[in-house]
């Protein structure tokens, strides 16, 4: 079974337990992690090295949703070459991004911003003692970007609650 915060009999029978339905209402999971747990336990007949994998979150921004599961099991989700994700993408009926729950801020970010390379990552403080977190990408900006930066902030901000400022290295 995919390892996730919700019981497996929860999950597949569609009807929460007390203590499943406590962390739906607390917000610890979200409407679309059922989806995404649902799905992954459907494919779970089909690709069987699903069984242990560890899922954590997702977050959904213009027509994507990241997956995050714990580092090792990105390989996973990723092998078979794609084979896993465009099922789950049919599945789910959005473009699918996975990437590692854990790590520093920057090897986050690179997993958000990928393909694009960052150079430096800065804590930019604001004078009303907010912060944000201002990315620099290698490089000029690409007259057909690879990512939505749009996006990519919104994404930040749900998984991790980054504001996020993006700028080149040569604009």
């Amino acid at each position: 079974m995919v390892r996730t915060a919700l019981d497996s009999f929860c999950v597949k029978s569609g009807i929460l337990c007390r203590k499943c339905e406590e962390k739906v209402k607390s917000g610890e999971v979200t409407k679309l992690d059922l989806k995404v747990i649902k799905a992954l336990m459907e494919l779970e007949k089909s690709f069987p090295k699903l069984q242990d994998v560890t899922y954590r979150k997702s977050a959904e921004a213009g027509g994507m949703i990241v997956v995050m599961v714990d580092g090792p099991d990105v390989a996973t989700l990723l092998s078979q070459g794609g084979k896993i994700v465009r099922a789950l993408e049919n599945e789910l009926g959005k473009k699918v991004k996975v990437i590692s729950y854990g790590g520093d801020t920057r090897q986050f970010l690179e997993e958000l911003l990928s393909p694009l390379s960052i150079l430096a990552i800065n804590t930019v403080w604001i004078p009303d003692g907010s912060t944000e977190t201002k990315a620099v990408i290698r490089g000029r900006r690409p007259r057909k970007m690879p990512v939505n930066l749009d996006i990519v902030k919104k994404l930040a901000k749900d998984l991790r609650g980054l504001t996020l400022r993006i700028d080149f290295e040569k604009e």
